[in-house]
């Protein structure tokens, strides 16, 4: 089992816990800020989280916030002071699983700790019977491509590379590879190289010998270890430093590693599979990343696209997360009109398949109706709605970019922009009645930003302010 992981910034607190789950044979992880608790959820996952709601830093509402998202089943005890009492129970009804007021009796917290445990295994196992629910879909033809190759890699041993854009599913991707590969028997390890400090991220990969450095009291097996005859899923990997891109070169290359501070080889029976939202062959010509190891981990390429290039699938993956939410949420599925898909058929979502989740999230939790309709959307959504459905202006202005290259034409950009503000400002301006300061608001722009562009553009606003 998880241990169960405590977050107070004070070491009284900590210690009590410590002795209590001790004494009670159950597994425990001390944090002293919730920044420290927040990387390690990049990389490991706790039993149950419990954590203070004030701390300096970040705060315990982040943490959960944080932690929820990325594990929906994660029971969170908030811990508060008599003084918080009326805002945590309140911020915290849609998320934390229970409350724990300071000065607390340890053994009340012990017991609602083991409560938290048997919720999260409850959970755990609904989990697995819900196992045969598809994590990755599409029906757009990109996405097709990327389950026919997919199937063609199910027996393969090969480095896979994932790219894509942030939220486009890659671990979903790479853990779907896993299942289907011979080696869907042993483990699956996933690290976000990004999320770990670089001083820490050689140890984490490749592990470390008892002393080796200041705090290494034991031995400690790294990823590759734990990935023994499985998967090991590198995220992120256009930002691995320089040094441990040279040590990972090192490992595909001859199979094997030393532990930090090891001089016995150790051989790695391990799938590598790697993903980056990053270009990495702008990285190699800029020297941040070294071209061996792009064409190592570049065996074989997989690119997910983002969901602007694949908007038929939006309508599907939103019912899909709608009914999820539901589920977990114990609530009636939410419904959206056909206004609404359409609305939201024509959004670029840059979040990608992420934003869509997060989205159908707050759609379960805030909407009023059971039928969604645009005004009920969250307002990053709802805004420009009577624009979005056509999105004409987008399309208009790929014809004039593209009849003004087809001429020959030289300082499009110039033209082109200073004729869209200009018809930005004059229409903010004449929508106010020319008044500057609300038209700045409007525009998200600064009022002496906004004075000095009427005078660069020459726009006359429809009258002056008072």
């Amino acid at each position: 089992m998880k241990p169960v992981w405590i977050i107070d910034d004070d070491r009284s607190i900590r210690w009590v816990f410590e002795k209590a789950l001790a004494r009670e044979n159950i597994a425990f992880k001390t944090f002293s800020s919730a920044r420290e608790a927040s990387a390690a959820l990049e990389v490991e996952s706790p039993q149950v989280l419990v954590s203070d709601i004030r701390m300096p830093g970040e705060s315990g509402l982040e943490l959960l916030q944080k932690a929820k998202a990325r594990h929906a089943h994660l029971p969170v005890i908030i811990m508060t002071a008599y003084s918080d009492l009326d805002s945590a129970v309140t911020a915290f009804q849609g998320g934390a699983y229970e409350y724990l007021p300071k000065p607390f009796d340890v053994d009340e917290a012990v017991e609602l700790i083991r409560r938290a445990i048997e919720e999260s295994s409850r959970s755990e196992d609904a989990a697995v019977e819900m196992g045969a629910t598809p994590e990755i879909l599409g029906h757009a033809p990109a996405m097709q491509e990327v389950f026919r190759a997919i199937g063609r890699l199910a027996q393969s041993h090969a480095t896979v590379l994932i790219t894509g854009e942030s939220g486009t599913g890659k671990e979903l991707v790479a853990r779907a590879l896993f299942r289907h590969s011979p080696r869907a028997d042993k483990p699956f390890i996933a690290i976000n190289t990004a999320a770990i400090p670089k001083e820490l991220l050689e140890s984490e990969l490749f592990g470390h010998e008892r002393g080796a450095f200041t705090g290494a009291q034991s031995l400690r097996r790294g990823r590759f270890e734990q990935a023994e005859g499985g998967t090991l899923f590198l995220d992120e990997i256009g930002d691995m430093p320089p040094e441990l891109q040279t040590r990972l070169l090192r490992v595909l290359s001859d199979g094997h590693f030393y532990r930090v501070g090891g001089h016995q080889p150790i051989r790695a029976n391990v799938r590598v599979i790697a993903a980056t939202h990053q270009d990495l062959e702008a990285r190699v010509k800029q020297g941040l990343f070294r071209e061996d190891l792009y064409h190592r981990l570049n065996v074989i390429r997989l690119r997910l696209p983002p969901l602007r290039e694949r908007r038929e699938d939006i309508p599907l993956l939103a019912k899909h997360f709608l009914q999820k939410w539901a589920r977990e949420l114990g609530v009636e599925p939410k419904r959206l009109s056909e206004a609404t898909l359409k609305h939201l058929t024509a959004q670029s979502f840059p979040g990608n398949v992420r934003q869509v989740e997060n989205f159908c999230h707050w759609i379960t939790v805030m909407a009023p109706s059971v039928t969604i309709e645009i005004k009920d959307l969250p307002p990053e959504l709802r805004a420009g709605a009577a624009a979005a459905p056509s999105q004409d202006w987008v399309a208009a202005l790929e014809k004039e970019v593209e009849a003004r290259l087809g001429r020959g034409a030289t300082g499009i950009m110039d033209e082109l922009l200073r004729q869209f503000e200009k018809t930005l400002l004059a229409r903010a301006l004449a929508h106010t009645g020319g008044r500057r300061i609300e038209a700045s608001q409007l525009l998200g722009l600064g009022r002496n930003t906004l004075t000095r562009k009427i005078q660069e553009l020459e726009i006359e606003p429809t009258r002056k302010e008072d």
